[in-house]
C-alpha cells in the first residue's frame, strides 16, 4: 500500500483508506470483516466520528489486537466542540473505540464556538497523549485563514472535504491553500453519494476507457486520480472483504498523463462555487 506523509512533519499513512459513515447499518461481522480485510492490505488509516452512530464500536471489534497498525482518524461534533465538550467527546470516542489515544482528531465542520477553544482542547489533548494531532473538516479557506491565525503553521494535520470525480471544486482554493502550509487533504465520499458514473453516461464512458486500458475497475481509477498528487488521500467505504481489496489495489495504480487529462476533460471542476460543497 503506498503511504505519504500526513501533514506537517506528520507520519506515513496509507493513502487510500477505510471510512465508516453508515457502517452500523449493515451486517456488523461483514463489516468487521470488510475492515480488517482492509487493514491486511495496509488500509490502515480508519476514519470515523461520534456522529457516525456505533461506527467506533464497529471499528473497536475489527481493530482488537492490531491497534498498533491502525492511524484511527475521529471527530468531535461541532455541537461539541467547546473546550470541555471537546475533551469530554474525545474521552468518549476513546472508550468506544477501546484505545488510550487517536491518531488525528477533527473539528467535524465549523460550529458556533470560537475556533481557539477548540484548538486549546485539541492541544491539552495532545499534552496528555490521548491524541497524536489534530486536524478539520469541511473547512473552506476563510476558514483554513482564521484557523490558521489561532493555531499557527504546522499544527493543521488534515482538511477532510467531499471530493470525488463529479464534484471537484475544491481544486479551485481548497487544494492550493493545504498545499502551501503543509496540511493533508482526504476526500470523503471519493464515489459521490450514490451517484458513482454509471458507464452508459458520457464521463463514465471515459472512465471505463482508461480502466480497461490499466486493466483495473472504475473505481479504482477514481481513487488513483483522487490521490494523484502527494498531498491527498482518500476513505472510500467497502461493504464487503472484495470490496475492501479492489480499493486497496487502487493505490498500485499509476495514471499517465493522457488518463490524467482525459478524465479531466470528462468530469471538469467547473467555476469555483461561492460555499464549499459538504455532505
Amino acid at each position: 500500500m503506498k503511504q505519504q506523509q500526513f501533514g506537517s512533519g506528520g507520519p506515513q499513512v496509507s493513502v487510500i483508506g477505510q471510512g465508516t459513515w453508515y457502517i452500523d447499518r449493515g451486517d456488523r461481522t461483514r463489516a468487521v470483516a470488510a475492515l480488517r480485510r482492509g487493514i491486511d492490505l495496509g488500509m490502515t488509516h480508519i476514519d470515523t466520528a461520534e456522529m457516525y452512530g456505533d461506527a467506533e464500536l464497529v471499528i473497536a471489534e475489527a481493530i482488537a489486537g492490531q491497534r498498533d497498525d491502525a492511524f484511527l482518524v475521529s471527530k468531535v461534533l461541532p455541537s461539541n466542540a467547546s473546550r470541555r465538550g471537546t475533551v469530554t467527546a474525545c474521552e468518549r470516542s476513546l472508550k468506544r473505540l477501546n484505545t488510550d489515544r487517536l491518531d488525528c482528531y477533527l473539528l467535524h465542520w465549523r460550529g458556533s464556538y470560537p475556533l481557539a477553544e477548540t484548538v486549546a482542547a485539541f492541544e491539552q489533548l495532545v499534552g496528555a497523549g490521548k491524541i497524536r494531532s489534530w486536524g478539520v473538516s469541511n473547512f473552506d479557506v476563510e476558514d483554513l485563514d482564521e484557523l490558521l491565525v489561532v493555531a499557527g503553521e504546522g499544527k493543521i494535520a488534515c482538511n477532510q472535504v467531499l471530493y470525488h470525480l463529479k464534484e471537484r471544486a475544491i481544486e479551485h482554493a481548497v487544494i492550493p491553500w493545504c498545499k502551501q502550509h503543509g496540511t493533508a487533504v482526504v476526500a470523503y465520499s471519493p464515489f459521490g453519494h450514490d451517484d458513482f458514473p454509471g458507464p452508459q453516461s458520457k464521463g463514465g464512458a471515459v472512465l471505463q476507457t482508461v480502466a480497461k486500458a490499466h486493466g483495473a475497475s472504475p473505481r479504482q481509477v477514481a481513487l488513483a486520480f483522487l490521490t494523484r498528487e502527494p498531498e491527498l488521500f482518500a476513505i472510500p467505504k467497502a461493504s464487503s472483504e472484495q470490496h475492501a481489496a479492489d480499493n486497496a489495489a487502487a493505490s498500485r495504480l499509476v495514471l499517465g498523463a493522457d488518463d490524467i487529462a482525459a478524465l479531466d476533460k470528462a468530469f471538469p471542476r467547473g467555476p469555483k462555487p461561492r460555499g464549499l460543497p459538504i455532505l
